[in-house]
This record gives C-alpha cells, structure tokens and sequence, in this order.
C-alpha cells in the first residue's frame, strides 16, 4: 500500500509501470539497459478514490490525466531502474497530496480603527512635505 495522506492509500496493484530506455545518466548503459521508468495510475477507474478525490485530481491535474483518465509519471534522472521506479513513485504521492490538499477557507478580517488612524496620518504628513516642498501658495 502507499500511503498519499492519513485516510487514503493505493494499492501497489493499481499502479502499472512501464521501463524503456533512457536518455538521461548512465553512459554506454543507456543503450543497453532500460531505465527510464513510466508510472501509470488509472484515475478514473480506481476503486481507492471517492468521486469528490477524482473530481479534485480532474480539475488540478487536469494537464497530466490523459482524455483516458491515466494520469502518467516519468522519472529517468538515477542509473538504475529501481531507482527510477522509487523516484515516479515518490513523485506520484508527491502530486496526489498537493491536488487532494484542502486550503482553509479565508476568514475576512476588519482593518483595526489604530491602523487605519495610522495611515490618515502618513498621508497628512506627506501631504504637508510636498506643500512645503512647493514653496506655498505659487498657484
């Protein structure tokens, strides 16, 4: 199971990964070996997600879901493809907790009656520097 906040984890079975070869590190490796790793979690059909969740990861991954509803991670940054597969999954939890993290809502709040006094008198004190700066009254 991975874990992505206290009341929602994934079963490692949802996810599917993909290896081919990489363009990233890995010297004469590269063209041997298939390390670039391709995580793919199907959205729209896991049985782990609420209506409310997949309609929050619709709306702020909306870039990332394929028309299929597949939402796909990459990572070939490491040599190996352990690493790599480590890497997708890390930022797959990554990306599910900042799309299904609520902000609080924003309580409005009163300027205080000292900080709008405090203004009024910044302003009447520029206001008396620029008239002083004029010279009076050359109208």
């Amino acid at each position: 199971m991975i874990e992505i906040t206290k009341s929602l984890a994934i079963p490692e079975s949802e996810l599917s990964f993909a290896f081919s070869r990489s363009s990233g590190p890995g010297g004469q490796n590269v063209n041997k070996v298939s390390t670039r790793v391709t995580l793919s979690f199907d959205c729209r059909n896991s049985p782990s997600l609420s209506p409310e969740q997949k309609e929050l990861l619709y709306s702020r991954l909306a870039t990332r879901i394929s028309r299929q509803g597949v939402l796909r991670v990459v990572s070939y940054r490491h040599r190996t493809q352990g690493a790599n597969r480590e890497a997708a999954v890390a930022r797959f939890v990554e990306l599910l907790q900042q799309a299904l993290h609520r902000d609080k809502p924003r309580r409005p709040t009163k300027v205080s009656k000292a900080a709008k006094e405090r203004r009024l008198e910044t302003k009447k004190h520029r206001g008396l520097l620029k008239k002083r700066r004029s010279g009076g009254d050359h109208g």
